[in-house]
């Protein structure tokens, strides 16, 4: 019996043993996995991909774009100068006709002004019979008084008829006027038109009556039309100086904003005032026989002037899409990181904006960012792509 439980006390006693050492084995395996340096992965980073153009610095011409409506040289209501019936109308006083200077455009009824001149002439014919009658008895007088002997002058002039001589000439002066005046009413009863013109409007119908300053119709020059374009101080400083202004060599190109529709107008004048409600100052660009043109450009036409401007130095020409959202233009570094900075087109055409050249980026080329995201980070690695050039 006690042979027994010896034999058990035994058992268990190596069993422990057994038990021991397999846990200080698991044990130091444990330890010599965490005391193992782990295996290192090989990195191999993914930056993204931006497309950019490579730009220099570089001088370009500021074209300056503004905006006016065609206007004619002359705008004229034409009025009568005398009353009368309008006895007939030109064929070409109707809207849309053109005339040329001198046309007959209005005969008024002139029977009283005929006769009006026949009077005065009348008037006249007496008057300088009159006057020669009067110059005849100064000289008669004259001669009386130095043969009489007498010494010295006469008391009045009335002994040598000088008052009546003057005032017979005085009537025949007044006589001629009168017959001008006559003669120029019966000039004014045939209205001609004082310029080459476009009928924009008629007023008068054959049988009606014009008072003197009536309204006979609305008239348009048709040698030139005239677009004036206000600029603000910013535009001016882009133009060439007044020397070149006022050359009239000058051309700028003219589009029909509604249209598209193309002419070419040369630089008239500067006005040399600002408005005093806007502060711009006014261009005036001129177009010569503006209907003859092909297309015609008409009156009131609202047109689109591209005039231009002078050379203007340390400029990057970009296309638009390099100007971001929040108006930055974006470019890479030497370390190919991303930075910005915020930038304001000096001017822009149909092609391209034109930035000024932050001075610490005019030393060589630089590589800009032709589509700029929002998500774009100062200092980000990125792998540029060059597009094919924009110029």
């Amino acid at each position: 019996m006690n042979r027994r439980r010896s034999f058990q006390w035994l058992v268990l006693f190596a069993a422990i043993i057994v038990l021991s050492l397999i846990i200080v084995f698991v044990r130091q395996r444990i330890i010599a996995q965490q005391n193992h340096p782990a295996p290192t992965k090989i990195a191999n980073p993914q930056y993204p991909d931006v497309s950019v153009m490579t730009v220099t610095s570089g001088k370009y011409a500021a074209n300056v774009v503004g905006y006016g409506t065609a206007t004619p040289h002359y705008e004229l209501t034409l009025t009568a100068q005398v009353s009368g019936q309008v006895k007939s109308l030109a064929p070409q006083l109707e809207s849309g006709h053109r005339v040329k200077k001198g046309d007959l455009l209005v005969h008024l009824e002139d029977s009283e002004y005929k006769a009006a001149l026949a009077s005065a002439e009348q008037d006249l014919s007496e008057a300088r019979l009159s006057f020669l009658e009067e110059e005849r008895q100064a000289e008669q007088a004259l001669k009386e008084w130095q043969a009489s002997g007498m010494p010295g002058s006469p008391d009045s002039e009335l002994v040598l008829r000088q008052p009546q001589l003057a005032a017979a000439k005085a009537a025949v002066a007044n006589a001629e006027a009168a017959v001008a005046s006559a003669l120029h009413n019966l000039h004014q009863t045939r209205i001609t038109a004082p310029f080459a013109a476009l009928i924009v409007e008629r007023s008068i119908a054959p049988g009606s009556y014009l008072q003197e300053g009536g309204e006979i119709a609305v008239l348009y020059s048709t040698e030139r039309v005239e677009i004036p374009v206000s600029l603000s101080a910013k535009d001016w400083r882009k133009l060439p100086d007044q020397k070149v202004l006022d050359s009239g060599t000058l051309s700028v190109v003219l589009n029909n904003v509604e249209s598209g529709k193309t002419w070419t107008g040369q630089i008239l004048r500067s006005e040399q005032h600002l408005d005093t409600t806007t502060r711009k100052r006014t261009l005036i660009i001129s177009v010569e026989h503006p209907l003859d043109q092909t297309p015609a450009l008409l009156p009131a036409t609202f047109i689109q002037a591209t005039i231009p401007g002078r050379q203007l130095d340390q400029l990057w020409k970009l296309p638009s899409s390099a100007l971001s959202q929040k108006g930055q233009i974006w470019y890479i570094k030497e370390d190919n990181t991303l930075a910005s900075f915020s930038a304001t087109p000096v001017f822009s055409d149909s092609e391209a904006i034109y930035i000024a050249t932050p001075e610490k980026l005019t030393d060589r080329p630089r590589q800009v960012l032709v589509h700029p995201l929002s998500s774009y980070l100062a200092g980000m690695i990125v792998n540029p792509i060059e597009e094919s050039s924009h110029e």
